[in-house]
């Protein structure tokens, strides 16, 4: 049967517009959409999704960590050792941000480029800790070696960034660590200043929230807006 002119006109604008509306449906239908990244326009990938533990293990001790309102919480528990949240992922050459709060009876720290493996204190968590200290010592941001040597940098002679700190209230800090030297900020302040000569220097590990041991339970340090930035 031939067609009318008319006729395949009217064929041809049903076509044309079913597939417009094919191509808007999608692109405003978050199903069709494309994945959302979670990676800045500065280069920082978000640590933590605000959801779940996924990409994160425990390791040491026992302390509870929870989620609530996109923030980590970990909460002391009586008879345990010092435990970690660590990621899965293991870095190199980084600058790491995040804000914490803290119970001013509580210390803790983050973990960076450390490890755990059985060869060493039988799985023992060690590396590089970026202190939280909410004691009149006041060493929040300075450079510790959890498990081996003990303080790198401690903040005695640093009254500005021992100042920095804010107790009861949500703290920040910048991390770089970058070949062997790592610098912390605290609250925009400079705090350690760091190069490792020392041939355990550490090149690579995860990064760990800890949760200390303490003889009271129910304790808490909470953590947000975790992020970081690879350099190459």
């Amino acid at each position: 049967m031939k067609l009318s002119k008319s006729t395949l006109t009217a064929i041809s604008l049903i076509i044309a517009f079913t597939a417009t509306y094919t191509l808007t449906s999608a692109s405003l239908n978050p199903a069709h959409a494309a994945p959302k990244s979670n990676t800045d326009a500065q280069g920082y990938t978000t640590l933590f999704n605000g959801e779940n533990f996924d990409g994160w293990d425990q390791r040491g001790g026992k302390a509870n960590y929870t989620i609530k309102d996109n923030q980590i919480i970990g909460t002391t528990k009586r008879g345990t050792p010092n435990s970690f949240l660590t990621t899965e992922k293991h870095y190199d050459n980084f600058i790491l941000e995040l804000e914490y709060i803290v119970d001013p009876k509580l210390n803790s720290g983050i973990q960076i480029r450390s490890n755990s493996n059985p060869a060493y204190g039988n799985g023992r968590v060690h590396g590089y800790q970026i202190e939280i200290d909410p004691s009149k010592r006041a060493w929040s941001a300075g450079l510790y070696e959890e498990g081996r040597r003990g303080w790198l940098n401690n903040l005695k002679d640093n009254p500005k960034a021992q100042a920095a700190f804010k107790q009861n209230k949500w703290n920040h800090y910048k991390i770089k660590c970058v070949g062997n030297k790592t610098q912390t900020w605290i609250n925009g302040v400079p705090a350690a200043n760091y190069t490792d000569t020392n041939k355990i220097m550490y090149k690579t590990g995860f990064i760990g929230l800890q949760v200390h041991s303490h003889s009271t339970a129910g304790l808490q340090v909470k953590w947000k807006n975790i992020k970081i930035k690879e350099i190459k």
